[in-house]
């Protein structure tokens, strides 16, 4: 964990070396002031000598003010550091992200990727600034006080070792018990922000049903939660504080017994016992320090491993050696290909599938919920890599390409259309960056979506909310679809992605696609028959085993499943009619 972290500190290496050399120096000065202080009383206050006290005065004076350049310093670049460390982790965190596979994404729920990308960062920033501040200050300033106090009276400053025991003792026992408390109250900020994206994402819903009391009732048992975890930890850290004031008193105390007998027999001067005073206050307070920094330390290792998880998770989709970048055309070939999301050859969702599709090939797939459709057509682009088998595009095993080339030779409108938040013309150019305004208008011409893109005031600079919430379903739809063709793929699949056009829309987007593509590879996932039927071949998928290929004649004649479906939407055609 500690090394994953440590490549995060990067071009801040300075600044935290600095922050700890700044605050030695800090620390120096704070201990000669006392020392200086005793001088002071002894040769110049007691002995009425007005140019000693002049003189040890400036020094001290310019200690001191030593000391507040070198802690003003120290600050700075701790929280340079710490700052940049945070921004590092974030940033590598993103990254990693976006080189998982959808196995990888499935391996972490995004509010949990959310949490550990805000909460537990921060909290390992707050760490990290105590840690190269803090962490070197308190044990810097408790060894050279106690250095300094032995040299002022070694026999007084022995008191100081048995409070030491006391201290630690109390620390392990905290850290000892908050430490669970602390790893488990953040896998609960994972189930508060999902039950937040749940209802934020579906709110339209939750008002719909008027679910809105049940919604409060989960969120308020949740948070409930966290209070009672938090409420548990933060009362097993607040002996931390007592334990250190009784310590530092007692010694206080007991020093200030034997003190009194020490300058009553002349053995020890005020300015000495003033000094003592001033060393105990620095040993004991940078061991409450110390203490502090274990329970932050303690906070924030949970914080840290989660991080180091998503930082070292493995990435299952990976380039080959030396990774092909030529893809010759949209052929397709499934050899024996098994798929299992689970990576179990007892648990697979496809299983055995052969089948060919030609260049420029339409093909249509039906099936009922469940008979992995979408798993079918996510393994051409390399989203998932097959458990058994072969995949090939182009007439190569699709492992040997280059992904991104692989990817963006295929163009997917998925079930679940997402816009971002900006311009119809920022979203479309997601298909093609240097796409110019002219193919911008016929990619949507052939989805059938400039027509009521110029009814919007702004036409193509409209802007899109997040999510597409502006638009209608059928109209999100129809700008993913624009959003492929962009791409120019050689290979065009469509994952239900017209269920919520008319038939006539629908119809006109099929047409578009024969007359003005036909060397694409079009694959088309869909529930009716009807956007299906003109398709060269389709493909009837039931219990993630290919039951029937053939055209839509053939599979209305000979196939029980597809005359099924066709039967039951004919009639319900019918009745609606």
């Amino acid at each position: 964990m500690i090394k994953t972290l440590a490549k995060c500190v990067r071009e801040y290496k300075a600044a935290s070396v600095l922050a700890p050399v700044f605050v030695v120096l800090e620390v120096i000065m704070e201990v000669l002031v006392p020392y200086l202080m005793a001088s002071l009383i002894d040769n110049g206050i007691n002995k009425g000598n007005m140019d000693y006290i002049w003189q040890m005065g400036l020094i001290i004076l310019a200690a001191a003010f030593a000391s507040l350049i070198f802690g003003a310093l120290s600050g700075r670049f701790a929280a340079v550091a710490s700052a940049g460390f945070a921004k590092n982790i974030r940033h590598d965190l993103f990254y990693k992200i976006q080189e998982f596979s959808f196995a990888n994404i499935d391996r972490f729920s995004t509010s949990g990727l959310v949490t550990r990308m805000t909460t537990d960062v921060t909290n390992v920033q707050n760490a990290y600034q105590m840690i190269i501040r803090v962490a070197f200050r308190a044990p810097f300033m408790m060894i050279f006080a106690m250095v300094m106090s032995f040299n002022v009276n070694a026999s007084l400053s022995w008191t100081f070792v048995i409070f030491i025991p006391v201290i630690a003792l109390a620390l392990f026992v905290i850290i000892k018990l908050s430490f669970p408390v602390f790893s488990r109250v953040f896998k609960t900020y994972d189930k508060l922000n999902n039950i937040v994206q749940e209802n934020l994402h579906g709110i339209r819903v939750v008002k719909s049903f008027v679910r809105e009391d049940f919604e409060k009732e989960k969120f308020g048992a949740i948070s409930q939660s966290i209070y009672r975890d938090f409420s548990k930890a933060e009362k097993t850290i607040a002996f931390n504080m007592p334990v250190m004031q009784v310590c530092i008193y007692g010694c206080i105390l007991i020093i200030s017994w034997f003190a009194a007998q020490l300058i009553a027999y002349g053995d020890m001067t005020t300015g000495e016992l003033t000094s003592m005073f001033t060393y105990i206050m620095q040993i004991l307070m940078s061991l409450m320090f110390i203490s502090m920094i274990m329970v932050m330390v303690t906070m924030s290792k949970a914080s840290a491993d989660r991080i180091s998880e998503v930082l070292n998770e493995e990435i299952d989709l990976t380039n080959a050696d030396v990774p092909e970048k030529n893809i010759q055309d949209g052929s397709i070939r499934f050899e024996n290909v098994s798929f299992s999301y689970a990576k179990d050859k007892d648990k697979l969702c496809l299983k055995n599938v052969s089948l060919a599709i030609q260049s420029g090939e339409t093909v249509g797939i039906i099936g009922g919920t469940g008979s992995s459709k979408s798993t079918f057509v996510q393994l051409i682009p390399r989203l998932y890599d097959a458990t058994e088998g072969t995949v090939y595009v182009g007439g190569k095993d699709v492992r040997q390409y280059d992904i991104n080339r692989l990817r963006d030779s295929v163009a997917m409108v998925l079930q679940k259309n997402v816009l971002f938040s900006g311009t119809i013309k920022e979203n479309l150019r997601w298909g093609n960056e240097n796409a110019s305004d002219q193919e911008l208008v016929r990619a949507c011409r052939l989805a059938q979506a400039d027509e009521f893109i110029k009814r919007f005031p702004d036409k193509y600079d409209t802007y899109i909310e997040q999510g597409g919430t502006n638009v209608s379903g059928g109209q999100r739809q129809r700008l993913c679809i624009a959003r492929a063709l962009l791409k120019k793929p050689k290979i065009l699949i469509l994952d239900d992605s017209t269920s919520a056009v008319d038939t006539k829309t629908d119809a006109l987007i099929r047409k578009a696609f024969a007359e003005e593509i036909p060397d694409t590879t079009k694959i088309i996932i869909a529930q009716r028959i009807s956007s299906i039927q003109h398709a060269d071949k389709i493909i009837v998928l039931d219990g993630g085993k290919i039951n029937a290929v053939g055209s839509h004649e053939e599979l209305l004649k000979n196939n029980e499943i597809y005359q099924e479906v066709y039967y039951s939407q004919q009639k319900g055609r019918e009745e609606d009619e």
